[in-house]
Order: structure tokens, then C-alpha cells, then sequence
């Protein structure tokens, strides 16, 4: 029997390399600050390159190490790009955050094929793509890993405002989370994924100026603010929970179906 800690609880990260996706603003941007909080390397990525810079220089300015590279979801070679110059710049990625994500805002019929391709692109093959070719290195190097893909309460339940693909996209975002899981599991690596109610965030605030102020319908008719999902994201990647595989947690404020 392995002798555990009492408890059996550190959100110590020092020595590990994280890359977070879309993390340009909002909850990537806070993954990033966070993780390089705990004491991870961190590749923060986005197609906004002066965004980027920008959270490279916040974590820098609080004794982290960053580095910025520019990534395209829907861009195969940006993908495996992007892995190569993460691991150049910082060392084997141990820690991978799927957060980038792009809403339809449409109804169905309505969508543009390019608008079908950017979000499948976007939220499940880019995520799929990207979770592959850092298993495949981890797997090379022997490395444990953590991998934490950014679902929606959306995925378990349409509400009807125009997001049908958005929920189909989060939807296989939950389904690679357990599939991936048990692919990998052998390996040490672990696949969780977080299901986020409404938060503050720059997709939100679109959501709000299409449909209005939809917190009236909440439980505590509230958004929440990405700094309450620090804990679940640490809790996911750091060695505490190396029993939690395949597993999507919802933090959603009672916001989604029961």
C-alpha cells in the first residue's frame, strides 16, 4: 500500500508543464494565471497574439514562467505546431487544459457550412487532435499526465437559444473525456473534464446582448466568476487525483438539469 499524506491533498505543481487553449481572456486566461500560481511552466495559447503577451507578462510579473505561442483550433498543423515549440520552449507538457471553445449562436438550419466546420473544429476535432499528440509524447517520454477538457452544462441539456451545436460539441467533449480515459489509462494519464454553469466571460457576455439577462432563471440568479472553478481545476491535475479518470464534474451554481 502506497503511504499517503494525511490528507492526501497539495495543489503543488512545481516541475510541471501545462499548456492551456483559448487563453486569450476568461476562464483561460484564469487556468493560466492559476496554474502558474501553483508552480507549473505554463504555454498559454490563443490567436489573439497581444492577449497572449499580455498573461505572459502578468505571470511573469508574479515570478511564473510563461510563454506565448499562437494557436488556430481548427488548423491541424498550428495544433501539432504548437505541442513541438511548447516542449521546446518549456519541456514535456504534463498538464493539458482543452479550453478553447466558440459558441453557434444560431439556429441550426440558419448556419453556414464554414460556421459548422469552425465550431466541430473548434470544440471537439482541434480538442481530440490536440489530446492525442500530447498523450503520444507523454507516452514516449514514460510521463504520468493530466489532461482537463472544458465542457458546459449545455452538454447535458439544450435550452432552445440558438447553441444546438454548441451542445453537440460539448457533448463529444464529455464522451472523449471517457473514452480517452480509458484509452490512456495504462499510461498514467488522466482524463477529466469540467462542466461550467454560466460564468462571466466574453462568450457570456455576447450570449447576454443576443438573449438578455437569463440569471432570473437561476436557483441564486447569478453568474459565476472563474475564480470559483480554481479549485476544481487544481484538484484535477494535481497528484490527489491520480484515482479520478473519465470523470465530467458539473460546477454549475444547481444552474443545470437535476
Amino acid at each position: 500500500m502506497a503511504d499517503f499524506s494525511l490528507p492526501n491533498f497539495s495543489t503543488d505543481l512545481e516541475g510541471q508543464v501545462a499548456l492551456v487553449t483559448g487563453a486569450t481572456s476568461g476562464l483561460g486566461r484564469r487556468f493560466a494565471k492559476v496554474l502558474a500560481a501553483a508552480g507549473a511552466k505554463v504555454a498559454v495559447t490563443g490567436r489573439r497574439q497581444e492577449r497572449l503577451d499580455e498573461v505572459v507578462a502578468e505571470i511573469e510579473a508574479s515570478g511564473g514562467k510563461c510563454a506565448a505561442l499562437r494557436l488556430d483550433m481548427t488548423d491541424t498543423d498550428s495544433i501539432l505546431n504548437v505541442v513541438e515549440q511548447a516542449e521546446r520552449a518549456l519541456g514535456t507538457i504534463t498538464i493539458l487544459v482543452n479550453n478553447a471553445g466558440i459558441p453557434d449562436a444560431q439556429r441550426a438550419h440558419k448556419m453556414s457550412i464554414e460556421l459548422i466546420d469552425n465550431v466541430f473544429g473548434t470544440n471537439l476535432r482541434g480538442p481530440f487532435v490536440l489530446s492525442c499528440e500530447v498523450a503520444r509524447r507523454l507516452i514516449a517520454a514514460e510521463l504520468p499526465g493530466r489532461m482537463v477538457n472544458i465542457s458546459s452544462v449545455g452538454s447535458f441539456n439544450y435550452g432552445g437559444n440558438g447553441a444546438a451545436l454548441y451542445s453537440i460539441t460539448k457533448a463529444g467533449v464529455n464522451r472523449m473525456t471517457e473514452t480517452l480515459a480509458v484509452e490512456w489509462a495504462r499510461f498514467g494519464i488522466n482524463v477529466n473534464a469540467i462542466a461550467p454553469g454560466a460564468f462571466s466571460s466574453e462568450m457570456m457576455d455576447g450570449m447576454l446582448e443576443r438573449i438578455g439577462d437569463i440569471t432570473q432563471h437561476f436557483p441564486r440568479k447569478r453568474l459565476g466568476d472563474p475564480a470559483q472553478l480554481d479549485s476544481t481545476l487544481l484538484y484535477l491535475v494535481s497528484p490527489s487525483s491520480e484515482f479520478v479518470t473519465g470523470t465530467v464534474i458539473k460546477v454549475d451554481d444547481g444552474q443545470g438539469p437535476r
